[in-house]
């Protein structure tokens, strides 16, 4: 049964990674509280399960496929020639199908307390409403340009805090602790950014689940809600990506110096001094 294709072992590994950070994360998280009216969890436990679950994940797949769990940090390795474009639409569509599955399983996980909870009609908006257990929706304030703005930014930050993480040449994480430093790295800002549309900041954590809400009883409402918000989630992370990584790279990575430059080993002993 030993599977000796890489791209399939990549694909399978993401996929379980993906399964793992929606059924014991974010969507698990919401679920509890929404179908308890928060007396079991609320906004903070919700988060804090997905930052935790994102932690497990990777340790699932890193070794693997790396992890990337979001095709936004996909696409943002491949503008920065780390991941090639071919398999960009193979991780993707994998993470998006994991995200279906794994609404799936939340779906039948809290099958009975949705259904208690929403009086026997699953709906979009109102007091009972169940679909944002599932995918985000903007607050009735918001518009669409502030939430695309709201989503580049924080995926942006996002971007901007894993390349930190992962950069040998700054302050990098130590081996071993990168899931728990990505952990936090999501936990805060989603603490922080939360307020205007949940903070969904990855394509297929969003649009997957939408997708099985439409499938499941909620109707097209799901993608008719928020002016047609669908879209939002899908395309703004991945303009995040792309503003996080060249202001990374722009401000930071071009401009470290080479390993032989003779001020740079000045300035190292100035600091072991």
């Amino acid at each position: 049964l030993r599977i000796r294709n890489q791209l399939v072992r990549e694909c399978l590994a993401e996929l379980l990674a993906v399964f793992v950070l929606i059924v014991s994360g974010a969507h698990g998280g919401s679920a509890q509280m929404v179908t308890s009216s928060g007396a079991k969890g609320d906004i903070v436990t919700a988060y804090l399960a997905g930052a935790l679950a994102i932690m497990v994940a990777i340790h699932t797949a890193g070794g693997v496929s790396g992890a990337h769990l979001n095709p936004a940090f996909s696409f943002t390795m491949c503008l920065l020639e780390q991941f090639p474009w071919w398999k960009f639409p193979i991780f993707m569509a994998v993470q998006i199908l994991g995200a279906f599955i794994s609404a799936g399983a939340v779906y039948v996980l809290y099958y009975d307390a949705i259904w208690h909870y929403s009086n026997g009609t699953p709906t979009t908006s109102g007091p009972r409403e169940t679909a944002s257990i599932f995918a985000t929706y903007p607050a009735d304030y918001l518009s669409l340009s502030n939430g695309f703005l709201d989503q580049v930014i924080g995926t942006a930050l996002l971007i901007m805090g894993i390349l930190a993480m992962l950069d040998t040449r700054n302050k990098s994480v130590p081996k071993g602790l990168e899931p728990v430093a990505m952990a936090l790295l999501v936990f805060c800002i989603e603490i922080s950014m939360g307020s205007n549309c949940s903070c969904p900041l990855n394509p297929a954590r969003d649009f997957g689940p939408r997708l099985f809400t439409y499938v499941a009883g909620w109707g097209a409402e799901v993608f008719s809600r928020g002016n047609g918000w669908w879209w939002v989630p899908v395309v703004a992370p991945l303009l995040g990506a792309t503003v996080g990584s060249a202001l990374y790279q722009l401000l930071v990575a071009f401009h470290h110096p080479e390993e032989s430059d003779p001020q740079a080993e000045q300035n190292s002993l100035v600091l072991v001094s």
